[in-house]
């Protein structure tokens, strides 16, 4: 009966030109940049009247942008501001970035700081490497949890019923021969992770880059953030990996404990550092 009471206050206090929008701008993607108002009104299931009335607004705010025909619409440079204003407003991005750049400096690899937005993670931090390596990763990146090293670390505290909800779909759309095939397989991969606190992945998304990665909790005891290395190549020199790995750790408690974290991130297995070693083939 609360919950009911509690749905009819959120309906009564919504204001549906504002929803309709927001749910307009949330329609663009990267596989999508650019839609035609008769697309929009579709997708959104207003008149096109309506849809030609938020498009005009949204110019004017600079939320949408003509493409240069004019027949089309994109994301305006508002969106992009508002999105950095909102990295900016996060302590966990300001409050990791010199973890990142000691990370950096101490291996010379580009250290990344994540984050996941539903089935994405979303770069929010990183310091890139000073070396001829070119990485098309950038703050900002989304990329496909399921199929990623730092989106398994950042799944390692869902339960089964959990991911089963996230990915309802029986087969996963795959990146790479390692993406798993469903949600119990990916269940299996990130309980992995979970266990030993940390991923040594080489080749898993890439076949040229291999990722060391690591959960960061936060003050409820839930995964927050995943910081991790690159390391271009496909597989990591064995001399090299035992300090990665204690590098990556160290960071991801260091962050932890100034999110007023209070507990102990899962301990390593007791055997020799577990690596999970997901060479592309």
């Amino acid at each position: 009966m609360a919950d009911a009471d509690n749905n009819n206050d959120s309906d009564r206090y919504t204001v549906p030109g504002l929803e309709r929008g927001l749910r307009l701008l949330c329609e663009f993607s990267r596989r999508e940049p650019t839609l035609t108002a008769p697309e929009l009104a579709r997708r959104l299931g207003v008149p096109r009247s309506t849809v030609f009335r938020l498009l005009v607004t949204l110019e004017n705010m600079g939320f949408v942008e003509r493409t240069e025909d004019g027949r089309a619409h994109r994301l305006g440079v508002a969106v992009l501001r508002l999105g950095f204003e909102y990295l900016a407003s996060q302590s966990i991005n300001e409050l990791g970035r010199p973890l990142l750049e000691r990370m950096r400096d101490a291996t010379g690899y580009a250290a990344s700081l994540v984050v996941r937005d539903g089935r994405d993670i979303v770069y929010i931090q990183r310091a890139a490497a000073n070396s001829p390596f070119a990485s098309s990763v950038n703050v900002g990146t989304r990329l496909p949890a399921h199929a990623t090293v730092l989106g398994h670390v950042l799944l390692s505290d869902l339960s089964l019923s959990q991911l089963r909800n996230l990915y309802p779909e029986s087969r996963l759309e795959g990146t790479s021969p390692n993406t798993p095939a469903n949600a119990d397989a990916l269940f299996e991969l990130v309980q992995q992770t979970r266990s030993r606190g940390h991923v040594l992945a080489e080749g898993f998304f890439e076949p040229h880059i291999s990722t060391v990665a690591a959960p960061v909790y936060g003050e409820n005891g839930h995964v927050a953030a995943a910081i991790g290395l690159t390391v271009p190549g496909g597989q990591i020199p064995e001399e090299q990996r035992a300090k990665l790995v204690a590098e990556v750790r160290g960071a991801a408690t260091q962050l932890s404990t100034l999110l007023n974290y209070s507990g102990e991130p899962p301990a390593s297995e007791a055997a020799p550092i577990a690596l999970q070693q997901a060479r592309a083939r």
